[in-house]
């Protein structure tokens, strides 16, 4: 009896097999990358209600981060200003600019300005700003040169492992507290003398002050 199929056929089940490791790897691969917060969360820039530029109040006006987000160095949350902290100024500067409307008509009716959160962390976990700024975490090294967006943006994933890179190497990201606000210090002190002079001090501080992130579940996780 004359067989059915040609010998090459022979090699059907292997290329099969190799087809089905292959495509599961590549969706592997594809769903780490494409589903995780460095693709699906940085980047991420909301239309705000108001136009706000930080690259203008901070960038050029040098305005500190604390003078908006008062809360940050006392609270969990880094409070958005209300609108008694935009008037403070602009109750006198650009009174009758239209893209300041929203913040008159705010001031007027008491509504407070409905601001789109730009970073979010998930309800099943915590991140208090306050020991954060305390210890020496500047406000760039989770947010970026703020000072230079026109629109904020998210910047890191805030991801469960980039906060642990910082939790298991804290001398590679604290400074000094007093200048937590300062912006491009992670830039001039991201290589060569200057790089190594921030590791050993932080290694002598941490050593000192016995600074320890906590690396458990229960430190972030509810």
């Amino acid at each position: 009896m004359p067989q059915l199929f040609p010998r090459k056929a022979n090699a059907l089940p292997v290329l099969t097999l190799i087809g089905i490791v292959g495509g599961a790897l590549f969706l592997t691969a594809f769903v780490w990358y494409y589903f995780s917060p460095e693709f699906t969360d940085v980047g991420y820039q909301p239309e705000q209600p108001v136009p706000y530029s930080h690259a203008l109040h901070v960038g050029q006006l040098g305005m500190d981060c604390r003078y908006c987000h008062t809360g940050v160095e006392v609270s969990e949350h880094a409070n958005v200003p209300a609108t008694q902290t935009c008037m403070n100024c602009h109750s006198q500067i650009r009174t009758q600019s239209v893209d300041l409307l929203p913040v008159r008509e705010s001031w007027a009716t008491g509504d407070p300005i409905r601001w789109v959160n730009v970073h979010f962390i998930p309800d099943f976990a915590q991140f208090p700003h306050a020991p954060h700024v305390n210890i020496g975490v500047g406000c760039e090294t989770c947010h970026g040169r703020v000072d230079r967006m026109e629109v904020v943006h998210q910047t890191e994933p805030l991801s469960m492992g980039w906060c642990l890179d910082c939790h298991r190497s804290p001398e590679r990201y604290l400074r000094d507290p007093a200048l937590v606000t300062v912006m491009g210090y992670d830039e001039e002190t991201r290589e060569g003398r200057a790089r190594d002079e921030r590791l050993a001090a932080n290694r002598t501080r941490i050593r000192a002050e016995r600074i320890e992130p906590p690396q458990n579940c229960s430190a972030c996780h509810y």
